[in-house]
């Protein structure tokens, strides 16, 4: 029978790609690098039919913040392999939908990890010296040369809510300056330096002179930040939120500004942003000369945008070409070796009994020797990745393992 590869292991030409966003160039040199020049490069997001439009015939799609992907979207994706997102999170995209339709997301939850500690320490200093109002001051003819309300902020409490990559980044640079580190977290975690751990969110507020938050989107974080929590701070104290803006409720901030209990606060992230540099922004904090706003930059410098270019561009190149789905974070994760001088299946299919002997039985059928199998399961898909020494009878093969009613997927690679 002839060898039928080079009509179903897609060559990296045919593969489409789409980066939407202006994403840092190294994502189009790392694909480049590794062979796959098919790259559609768009600087800005589209808006919904646009997306469906080009999403119907491209492989790969790299994003950041301003592109939603929907269940309505993802209907229209017959041919998507995979989604980068090349931001720290992921709820931009339908997680689960993608995950039914057998598509892995990726995405650099590490990259800006030092851009948003600097900013967040940087932001400490400033609002503890009372450069916002002086700053405000100065640009409208006011000399506000003065020492009170104007603090260092070595020997002073930084509470840290969330005490991950980021928030333990945070803790390592401000005890540097000489702060008090207390941090709380719903995980047990190892304390860095000589952090101190709450025992509680409440805790954590009342002892602290400036609170910073980093911690994701999810139900419990959603409004976490109260004006019944600002009102547990210290008189004079200060908050800064650069992690995700539904955690602190704009309004209760505001009002616990105008009651002059908080001192000052910097946000970087809101509950509503625009959804490009054209549209305005309008914001109920704006009326204040002693709060920072930023519009969320926490992770926008050139060292982040080329470190998060590179590692979603490398777990997106590394899936397309082995099948490794090491740093998904809606899929079950395998890591895998290049399949050298083998043909490589990968299944993906719904997780329910005896799909697995079906897809074994395609090769076992044809006496076909597996010289590897691999299988994850969560509790909605499998992922099957099956290795034979015989470069044969592909197209069959594939044609039988699509046929199994379970399947979402599959790929053939060589």
């Amino acid at each position: 029978m002839p060898n039928t590869k080079k009509s179903l292991s897609l060559a990296k030409e045919k593969i489409k790609i789409l980066l939407l966003e202006g994403l840092h160039n190294n994502a189009l040199q790392l694909f480049d690098e590794n062979g796959y020049n098919n790259v559609e490069y768009i600087k800005s997001s589209l808006n919904k039919s646009e997306l469906i439009e080009q999403i119907k015939d491209i492989h790969l799609l790299g994003i950041r913040s301003k592109t939603n992907i929907t269940k309505d979207i993802l209907k229209h994706a017959n041919k998507l392999i995979a989604i980068g997102c090349y931001s720290i999170g992921t709820n931009q995209v339908d997680l689960l939908s993608a995950k039914l339709h057998g598509i892995p997301v990726f995405n650099a939850p590490f990259s800006n990890t030092r851009s948003v500690a600097e900013l967040v320490i940087a932001e400490c200093i400033f609002l503890i010296r009372g450069i916002p109002e002086k700053n405000f001051a100065a640009h409208n003819g006011i000399w506000l040369k003065d020492a009170s309300n104007s603090y260092e902020v070595r020997g002073k409490n930084l509470g840290i809510v969330g005490y991950g990559h980021i928030g333990s980044q945070v803790s390592i640079l401000a005890e540097s300056l000489g702060m008090n580190v207390y941090y709380f977290d719903i995980e047990k975690k190892l304390n860095l330096g000589n952090a101190k751990s709450c025992s509680s969110l409440q805790e954590l507020l009342s002892i602290s002179d400036i609170v910073t938050l980093h911690v994701p989107e999810t139900d419990l974080t959603k409004n976490m930040i109260s004006y019944a929590d600002l009102s547990l701070m210290k008189k004079g104290s200060y908050l800064i939120n650069a992690s995700r803006g539904s955690v602190v409720m704009i309004e209760a901030l505001a009002k616990s500004l105008e009651e002059n209990h908080l001192a000052g606060a910097a946000i970087d992230v809101f509950p509503d942003e625009p959804n490009s540099n054209k549209d305005s922004f309008n914001n109920v904090l704006q009326k204040f000369p002693n709060v920072i706003l930023t519009p969320h930059i926490g992770g926008s410098t050139s060292e982040a945008q080329a470190n998060i270019a590179l590692e979603v561009s490398e777990k997106l190149v590394k899936y397309c070409d082995v099948g490794t789905t090491i740093g998904a974070t809606n899929f079950v994760e395998v890591a895998l070796t290049p399949n050298l001088n083998k043909q490589r299946y990968l299944h993906i299919h719904k997780n329910q009994p005896g799909v697995l002997n079906k897809i074994t039985k395609v090769f076992t059928s044809r006496k076909l020797n597996i010289a590897s199998q691999y299988l994850q399961t969560d509790a909605h898909i499998g992922y099957v990745i099956i290795d034979i020494d015989q470069k044969e009878n592909a197209d069959e093969i594939m044609k039988e393992l699509k046929a199994i009613p379970e399947t979402i997927k599959t790929r053939m690679l060589l």
